[in-house]
């Protein structure tokens, strides 16, 4: 493992990530930002130079359907369900004074 995380860098990550690391949680982190570097590396020795770029890992393809409206205006049957209605409408307990 390479030395390429400074104190500086961990000092930063944990300001923008807004946590208040111990002197051990930042060589943690730093050894395991070093680990996730390494392994980037490691991916980008691999030859994709016939492999196509996907957007997905399944082959999904445009799953937009018609949009069709199915309820009608059941506004009867809706208000069934109330416990108490008034001019059409739910009525609720006040909230507001």
């Amino acid at each position: 493992m390479t030395n390429r995380i400074s104190d500086e860098t961990i000092e930063y990550v944990g300001i923008l990530a807004k946590l208040e690391l111990s002197g051990e949680e930042k060589e943690a982190a730093k050894q395991d930002m070093g680990k996730m570097l390494d392994y980037i590396d490691q991916l980008n020795e691999l030859d994709t130079e016939d492999v196509e770029p996907m957007s997905h890992v399944f082959p999904i393809h445009n799953v937009f359907r018609e949009d069709v409206v199915t309820n009608q205006d059941d506004r009867e049957n809706i208000l069934k369900n109330a416990p108490e209605q008034k001019d059409g409408a739910f009525k609720v307990p006040r909230t507001v004074e």
